[in-house]
């Protein structure tokens, strides 16, 4: 069902890097959630009307302000696709992730309510009226929801879509709140006990932990965050692979929506290359890089040694020597400088954003030392920087 609707509505719908699909995607799970929820609303609200029950008129409401979630989704999936303008240089791609975040609070808001609920029918257990047309209807709508959050999940994934993946957790919580009322309707009606308020309890936690993941996972692009490893390798080995780049480092992603993204990395090249012939490398690289990942990249040149044996030699002894004290720190713009009474090691020593100050000194004096222990003569001067890349313990 999934694939034939992104068939019969979504035209080129394999092409999902560029944005006019994204918004089409975005519109098509937007339009679907909207009727779907609608439906719902309809005839939970007749059935609630014809059994004057109030429990299923609230629940034809929560999926009327269900709809809501999609209304949002809808507004944020085109206002994102606004193009850049002198105000926003950087397009309007962030409006996704503003409108998963008010999705998110939707979320939250449906958990505490569900939670102050299930609390005062602990405190005050009342019996649930048992009638097998509202375990049906209540059945059906669970049934249309779990398709519905897979659904959005699915093509929520496809594009990377955060609004998307926030309306198919809204969905999936609605499942749980659901099917927990169906249950306790059956086993009332089974039993005689009263268990829906323990079973609202346990719903509304999962509830709540799904929408502040939501939130966490939305703020998290907006206030910037660590290039991720697949993307730091796939950028790196792209500009790698061509002619006259020996090496790269100091990749920083600055992303301004899914299909919005800026990029800035330091090229290693000989450091006796014709710079007219790498400039037009350079360029090369920034227009495939755009063409094939859709990332605006901002490539530096480097110039590093890659002749002189002394030097390579140096280089090498001070890897070594880094990756015995931590394998995660790296080094680069690599230079030697030779004077009469001493040789300077001058290099950029980069370390994890988890290292504290006191680490960061302590790894730094133990580097000159071992290094001075090799040859008196050696001088350090280092820089210390922080990874812009995520660490893998963290991705």
């Amino acid at each position: 069902m999934t694939q034939l609707l992104v068939k019969l509505f979504i035209k080129d719908f394999d092409k999902v890097e560029h944005p006019s699909v994204r918004t089409a995607y975005g519109v098509l799970t937007s339009i679907v959630g909207i009727i779907c929820n609608v439906f719902l609303f309809g005839i939970k609200l007749i059935i609630g009307l014809i059994l004057n029950s109030i429990s299923v008129m609230a629940d034809a409401f929560n999926n009327l302000s269900d709809a809501a979630s999609s209304i949002i989704g809808f507004i944020g999936v085109k206002l994102a696709e606004r193009p850049a303008d002198k105000e926003h240089p950087f397009g309007h791609g962030r409006f996704e992730y503003i409108s998963a975040l008010i999705v998110s609070f939707l979320i939250l808001q449906v958990g505490f309510t569900c939670f102050k609920s299930s609390v005062t029918k602990i405190i005050n257990p009342e019996p649930v009226s048992f009638s097998w047309i509202l375990v049906i209807i209540l059945g059906i709508s669970v049934l249309i929801k779990l398709w519905l959050s897979a659904f959005n999940k699915t093509l929520g994934k496809r594009i990377n879509s955060s609004v998307m993946k926030a309306t198919s957790a809204d969905s999936l919580g609605d499942v749980l709140i659901t099917s927990a009322t169906v249950l306790s309707i059956v086993v009332g009606k089974i039993t005689g006990l009263a268990i829906d308020g323990w079973m609202g309890l346990v719903v509304s936690i999962f509830v709540l932990i799904a929408g502040f993941n939501i939130a966490k996972d939305t703020l998290e692009p907006l206030l910037g965050e660590a290039v991720d490893q697949e993307v730091y390798k796939a950028i790196s080995e792209m500009v790698e692979s061509y002619d006259g780049i020996v090496g790269s480092h100091d990749l920083i992603v600055h992303n301004y929506g899914p299909s919005h993204i800026m990029a800035s990395i330091h090229a290693e090249v000989p450091n006796d290359v014709n710079l007219e012939e790498i400039h037009e490398t350079i360029d090369s690289i920034e227009k495939d890089v755009f063409r094939k990942m859709g990332i605006f990249i901002v490539i530096h040149m480097d110039p590093v040694e890659i002749n002189d044996v002394k030097v390579l030699e140096k280089k090498r002894m001070v890897i070594d020597i880094i990756k015995k004290l931590d394998t995660r720190a790296t080094i680069h713009d690599f230079r030697v400088v030779n004077g009469e009474n001493q040789v300077n090691l001058i290099f950029d020593l980069v370390v994890p954003h988890s290292y504290s100050d006191t680490a960061e000194q302590e790894l730094l004096l133990k580097v000159e030392e071992t290094i001075q222990n090799v040859d008196s003569k050696y001088q350090c001067v280092i820089t210390i920087e922080n990874s812009f890349i995520a660490e893998e313990n963290e991705s």
